[in-house]
């Protein structure tokens, strides 16, 4: 196995953690969790 091959590995897990991640954030099983943190700086608490 030589560096280049290595590399080409290591670019394809790279890349298939950042297509996970996208898949992970826009599942809809998170939306919820995620619409409330977004309103989180317009709370204002009393």
């Amino acid at each position: 196995m030589d560096i280049n091959t290595l590399r080409s590995i290591v670019t394809l897990l790279a890349f298939a953690a950042f297509i996970g991640i996208v898949v992970w954030a826009w599942s809809r099983r998170n939306q919820a969790s995620f619409d409330e943190a977004a309103q989180l700086p317009l709370r204002q608490d009393d």
